[in-house]
């Protein structure tokens, strides 16, 4: 698991996901929630405005990556 540090309270979703290196752009952060491949603390999250907050952990393909501060 790779924490990544957001050094703020909290942090939305699409944001986290280019932070993390997931993701290059919005658009294509955007394209992964909605198609429903990201997934929030084991829940698929279809928000890309969801506020992670430190300990969520975010998972893609079978990699996980924890929110933290």
């Amino acid at each position: 698991m790779k924490k990544v540090d957001i050094g703020s309270d909290y942090i939305k979703l699409d944001q986290f996901l280019k932070l993390a290196d997931i993701v290059m752009s919005g658009g294509e952060a955007k394209l992964l929630i909605m198609s429903e491949e990201i997934k929030v603390n084991g829940e698929v999250a279809t928000q890309r405005g969801k506020k992670l907050r430190s300990g969520d952990i975010v998972e893609y393909m079978n990699k996980e990556f924890q929110v933290s501060k």
